[in-house]
């Protein structure tokens, strides 16, 4: 048990039965009347996203989740086999539980997976990836209709927006959380 004063974000609490992770939190102190906390959670089962508010002080129930990490070794055609870096057991996970971090985790790389009483809920990956551009058409100069983006594929499968100036084969760094371009990686 905690209060909503201890809320963090990524904290996985335990509503009526479902697990909720805490997305986005904020504490409100109006004018006139109580405090209170003004809460955006997801649904770690199904990614449905709710706005919950809390009274300040309110007790909440959260739920004991393990974060390990692994190493993402294949896919075997149904599903993403990761491997305990501790324990080094081997876990298939669906493709709907991987969801679009599948679509920038390459072989032998490091992500977190989060258990709840042995069961995975969900795949962390780092911030930023180091991926290289399998396909992208050459960049016309001149041509801003695109705000100086085009579409490019990654060796992942993936697909993303990046500068003019790139070329397929090229290694660029890419943010998980959003898909965005952060810039080349030299060599």
């Amino acid at each position: 048990m905690a209060t909503t004063n201890d809320l963090k974000n990524g904290m996985v609490l335990n509503l009526d039965g479902q697990l909720w992770s805490v997305v986005n939190f904020q504490h409100v102190k109006p004018g006139k009347g109580g405090a209170f906390v003004r809460t955006t959670l997801k649904n770690v089962l199904s990614g449905k996203v709710v706005d919950k508010t809390f009274n300040a002080g309110t007790k909440v129930d959260t739920a004991n989740v393990d974060r390990r990490d692994m190493t993402y070794l294949y896919n075997d055609g149904t599903d993403y086999v990761f491997m305990d870096n501790d324990t080094y057991d081997q876990v298939g996970l669906s493709p709907e539980l991987v969801g679009d971090a599948a679509g920038y985790m390459l072989e032998n790389s490091g992500v977190q997976i989060s258990f709840h009483e042995s069961t995975p809920l969900f795949v962390e990956l780092p911030v930023s990836v180091e991926v290289s551009i399998e396909h992208t058409d050459p960049g016309l100069q001149g041509d801003r209709s695109t705000g100086g983006t085009k579409p490019a594929k990654l060796e992942t499968g993936a697909e993303i927006q990046v500068p003019l100036f790139l070329n397929s084969g090229e290694k660029i760094k890419v943010d998980t959380r959003d898909g965005r371009y952060l810039g080349r990686v030299s060599s």
